[in-house]
């Protein structure tokens, strides 16, 4: 019931009340502030296991893609560089912060976002593992 009442406070744009009241009209009293905190404590949960589910179902297409996307942005009123792994669906896959822009925050990156991506992917950074093992 946990994950019911999470992901329809997610996957439509319901308030915290409104997901009270689609639940209490099929039987089930609950309070909005129930739904807030089930949200805060278990929607990071089913987040990184709807994420999981989907790389493993990417793992078997033939033609999935992904790239590195880097920006400079201001977090907390410090600018800094926001490091993206980003798939052909637009889907972020992994990402990292770092105050330099270097080889080794690249490489740190790269190890990260190697470790999520499915191993049948073909394309010019299938050439990176091999790279890495070499700098370490």
């Amino acid at each position: 019931m946990i994950r019911l009442v999470a992901l329809m406070y997610v996957r439509y744009p319901l308030s915290l009340r409104n997901v009270e009241d689609l639940l209490f009209e099929r039987g089930i009293d609950i309070c909005h502030e129930t739904v807030r905190l089930w949200w805060n404590r278990f929607g990071p949960l089913f987040a990184g296991d709807i994420r999981r589910q989907r790389i493993s179902r990417m793992r078997g297409f033939r033609y999935w893609r992904w790239h590195l996307d880097e920006m400079y942005v201001r977090i907390n009123g410090e600018m800094v560089y926001l490091w993206r792994a980003v798939d052909h669906e637009g889907e972020i896959l992994e990402s990292y912060v770092t105050k330099t822009r270097d080889k080794r925050a690249a490489l740190t990156f790269m190890k990260k976002a190697l470790a999520q991506a499915p191993r049948n992917t073909r394309g010019d950074h299938h050439r990176w593992p091999a790279l890495l093992q070499r700098r370490n």
